[in-house]
This record gives structure tokens, C-alpha cells and sequence, in this order.
């Protein structure tokens, strides 16, 4: 995977031009990247699919993800870093950890920092230009290595853009229970815990975590719990080369048998069949696939 790290990523450096220059992000193989474009000193212009226009005056970092489709303008005399990453790399960065959840909402969103936080474009534009230069060498450009950059970019944009402490203002005792049982899950559904652990972790009773699930979102702790096991296999079996043994064990199943049935169960296919599909409706909207990582409420 690693030898073929340029159709998973794509890391570039536009210089100062004498001209204006215009660049497409979701072209061809980065249909489905997101994109992350570090902004010098200057001025650009976002142009979107739906009309609308966005000015960048630089310093400035954004993020966009595949569906905020648009284009780049870059002014004379501007330089850019632009990168872009497949939804395999992103899955990696993101990973499964207590962050990842929040993570997976925010990747979903398009940011713009620009230079009124100069602090968050300084500590970010050395993990842009890192990438690109992990990429620009072919001797040692790595999956990890590109994956790791990522992981830090996002990191500290999602704390730049203030989204680890809104998510702590205004819940109420509720909403804070079922955010960190989010959180709990998000870092544990792969040990397939009972309720009644989480519950104790959360300092409630398990009758309790499944009232406030069920008079919340509608469903049981163990149906939240099951449907975040399905999100991640459905990622996986989507967006990653990994045969469906080493999926089941990386899900922590104890055979790949028991993840089939399992998976079955929940979704009326087997993991090959539904591998066969998703792969037959790349670039198409198939309401059964896995739409997005905030599929999971």
C-alpha cells in the first residue's frame, strides 16, 4: 500500500507565479479527498459548485472536505501548499480513540483560519509543508508517516477552531453522560464491553445510561454500541485493502465467522456481499452504503 501512497495522497507546493493561477481540488483521482490548503501571504478565492464565492486573504489554513466541491484561485505573487488525503488515509488518521468521534464530525465541516489566529496557521503550516515533503521524496514517502501528519493537522485545527471545549458548554448532566459514553464507545467498541462497564465508568447505573440513550436518540446503549461497530466495519470494508478476516480481527471478534453472522444480522448482507457493492457504486450515492463518519449519532 505504501508504493502506491500517490493515488492515497497528494501533497503540493505552488510557488509565487507571475500570474494568476486556478486549481480544481476534486479532479479525477481526488475526487473523494479531503483537502487541507495552507495560504501564504496574498490573496485567493474559493469558487464553488453552488454559486457561492469565498475571498482568502493569507496566512491562512482551510479544510475542505469532498463535499464542499470548489475550485482555487491564487493571486499573483501568492504561494500555496495544497493537501489531500483519500478516505482510507483519513479512516487511519482518525482513528478509534476517545477524540475520534468528535473527530469524524469535524471532518465533515469546511474551516477557514485565517491570519486573526496566526498562532493556530504557525503551528499548523509546519505539518502542511512536512507532508509535502514526505510525498516529494520517493525513497521514503510512507503510509504512516502521511497518516501521522494528518492526524496532528487535525488535531489542532479541531482545537484551534474551539471544538474540544464547545462540545463541554451547555449539555447539561444528560448530555454529558451520553457525549462521554460517546467517547467511551469511540475508544473502546472494538473490546465489545457489557453496558453495565460503561455504566460503572460513567458513574451511573445501567438502568439509567438506558434511559437517557432511549429518551434521547431512541435506541438502547447496545444498539448504539452495535451501530458503531457496523459504522467501522462498513468504513472498512469500503475504504481499506484489508480481507475480511484481518477487518473481524482488527473489530475484536473472536472468529470471522461470528463477525459475518453479526454483521449479517444487522445488515441483511454478508461483509463480501457488501464489499461487492460498495465497490460497484464507487462515486454513486447508495443510501445503504456508509455516507459519512457522522453517521453514527
Amino acid at each position: 500500500m505504501d508504493g502506491g501512497i500517490h493515488h492515497y495522497a497528494r501533497g503540493e507546493w505552488h510557488g509565487p507565479s507571475l500570474s494568476h493561477r486556478r486549481i480544481r481540488f476534486q479532479k479525477g483521482l481526488y475526487a473523494d479527498f479531503h483537502h487541507f490548503l495552507l495560504l501564504g501571504e496574498g490573496r485567493g478565492e474559493l469558487h464553488f459548485d453552488n454559486g457561492e464565492d469565498r475571498p482568502l486573504h493569507g496566512p491562512l489554513i482551510a479544510f475542505l472536505p469532498p463535499q464542499a466541491r470548489c475550485d482555487l484561485s491564487i493571486a499573483a505573487g501568492t504561494a500555496a501548499h495544497l493537501v489531500g488525503v483519500s478516505p482510507q488515509i483519513m479512516v487511519d488518521a482518525i482513528g478509534d480513540k476517545v477524540e475520534s468521534y468528535s473527530l469524524r464530525i469535524f471532518t465533515e465541516q469546511r474551516k477557514v483560519v485565517e491570519s486573526a489566529d496566526p498562532l493556530l496557521v504557525a503551528e499548523i503550516a509546519p505539518l502542511v509543508t512536512g507532508f509535502v515533503r514526505e510525498l516529494g521524496d520517493p525513497a521514503r514517502a510512507s503510509w504512516m508517516v502521511a497518516s501521522s501528519y494528518i492526524r496532528l493537522t487535525l488535531m489542532a485545527l479541531w482545537r484551534g477552531c474551539d471544538g474540544e471545549r464547545s462540545e463541554q458548554r451547555g449539555q447539561g448532566e444528560t448530555g454529558s453522560i451520553l457525549q462521554r459514553y460517546r467517547q467511551l464507545v469511540e475508544a473502546g467498541f472494538r473490546r465489545h464491553r457489557p453496558i453495565s462497564e460503561y455504566a460503572a465508568e460513567l458513574g451511573v447505573t445501567a438502568d439509567r445510561l438506558h434511559s437517557i440513550c432511549q429518551r434521547t436518540l431512541g435506541r438502547s446503549p447496545i444498539q448504539l454500541l452495535h451501530e458503531r461497530v457496523v459504522q467501522e466495519a462498513k468504513l472498512r470494508l469500503e475504504r481499506s485493502a484489508r480481507n475480511i478476516q484481518e477487518i473481524s480481527d482488527s473489530l475484536g471478534f473472536r472468529d470471522p465467522t461470528y463477525f459475518s453472522h453479526f454483521f449479517k444480522r444487522k445488515t441483511g448482507l454478508s461483509p463480501a456481499g457488501y464489499r461487492q457493492i460498495a465497490r460497484a457504486s464507487a462515486g454513486s450515492e447508495n443510501s445503504m452504503l456508509s455516507s459519512g463518519y457522522a453517521d453514527w449519532p
